[in-house]
């Protein structure tokens, strides 16, 4: 197999450095000084900056105004953002403006994408499945009532669902399957009570009660969830990649700078040891990840479904950041603490990614059940 990335894919990257090189990660204050959310809103200079790009329309097709590339692709641009921590919903808008044109009704696409990629629509997702078997599918119910459909429940921790205007929400049918019903913020019957993540950005919880939709707001066909599922992880995967290899970059400025006994503590034994570990994790998180993100984009095959890529890349995604960031944070001392430091704020978010993706013992049980289904060899 060829993983090396197109020239579509390296100009997307160059762009997405441009834009994302005007970003200051310590512009946000930590959480750690906030009694709320570190802001209200998303960062809506940089959103019309990544519209102006076309780097909101990147994953979508030409016929609606995109440039029609994978989720390799994506993946590349999501590692640039998490460099800077961007406060965009860059990851949700894109993994449901992919799901809408691939499983949506082509006239449900004409309408929104264009509008999307113009940087006019925010989409978000609720629940992120992480482990496959996540109880938050069946959170939310739908039936049928005539051609409309009947959506009962409660979701937590939506990321920018009060600055999105669709909110992608599965729904659970009596019949056994899942359906993704793209739910509008203001929509009659459903209300928004303010969470907050480890990284102090605004969550939403999601109460629903018995909103109505026209069958076109809902996407019932067989796979839908599925896929937005496996975009959404893997995109968190890019993203903890990103931000593990700023964190690294920093620990060794740091202590290529910080001297003890008249010599750089990088040149200590001990302390290059752990940058060395933290580095084979970094690489290992990479090499996963694009596994994953070649199998979404349908360019390789394997033993496994891509189920089985995703989980490995969620195992050392979820292990590696945390492992990245507690190195960085022992490495730099006192330093490590200081919420005026950036790293207290690359910290938080990285715990926050750990915890999106789930525990690596819940994805290592999962990826044993897809052996168990598909034995190799």
């Amino acid at each position: 197999m060829d993983f090396t990335f197109t020239e579509e894919q390296q100009a997307a990257v160059e762009t997405a450095k441009a834009v994302f090189s005007t970003v200051t990660p310590d512009a946000v204050p930590s959480p750690a000084l906030t009694a709320g959310a570190v802001s209200e809103d998303l960062d809506r200079p940089l959103w019309s900056r990544l519209a102006t790009a076309d780097l909101l329309s990147l994953v979508v097709s030409p016929r609606h105004g995109g440039a029609g590339l994978d989720p390799v692709a994506l993946c590349l641009v999501l590692r640039e953002s998490a460099r800077v921590l961007a406060r965009v919903p860059l990851l949700e808008t894109s993994a449901v403006a992919m799901t809408i044109e691939r499983y949506a009704p082509e006239h449900t696409a004409a309408e929104l994408l264009p509008r999307t990629g113009r940087g006019e629509l925010v989409l978000t997702a609720a629940s992120q499945g992480r482990t496959g078997h996540d109880p938050a599918e069946r959170a939310v119910t739908a039936h049928r009532d005539g051609t409309d459909w009947i959506l009962d429940g409660l979701q937590t921790a939506v990321p920018w669902a009060h600055a999105a205007d669709i909110i992608a929400v599965p729904a659970h049918t009596p019949e056994g399957h899942t359906v993704l019903a793209l739910l509008p913020r203001t929509h009659e019957g459903l209300d928004l009570a303010a969470q907050y993540s480890t990284s102090g950005e605004l969550l939403a919880e999601l109460r629903l009660d018995s909103v109505r939709l026209d069958s076109t707001d809902v996407i019932d066909t067989e796979g839908a969830w599925e896929w937005l599922r496996g975009i959404l992880t893997t995109g968190t995967c890019a993203l903890a990649l990103g931000l593990g290899e700023a964190v690294l970059t920093m620990t060794s400025q740091y202590t290529g700078k910080r001297e003890q006994f008249g010599h750089p503590v990088a040149t200590f034994q001990a302390v290059a040891v752990q940058t060395a570990d933290r580095y084979i994790d970094l690489r290992a998180m990479e090499a996963t990840l694009w596994q994953a993100a070649w199998r979404l984009s349908g360019e390789t095959e394997g033993p496994l479904p891509a189920a089985g890529d995703i989980a490995v890349a969620k195992i050392w995604a979820s292990e590696g950041v945390r492992r990245v960031v507690q190195t960085a944070q022992h490495l730099h001392g006192g330093f490590g603490a200081d919420t005026d430091y950036p790293l207290h704020r690359y910290h938080a978010w990285a715990k926050h990614l750990e915890l999106s993706l789930g525990p690596a013992a819940a994805h290592e049980e999962a990826l044993g059940d897809l052996l168990a289904a598909h034995p190799l060899g």
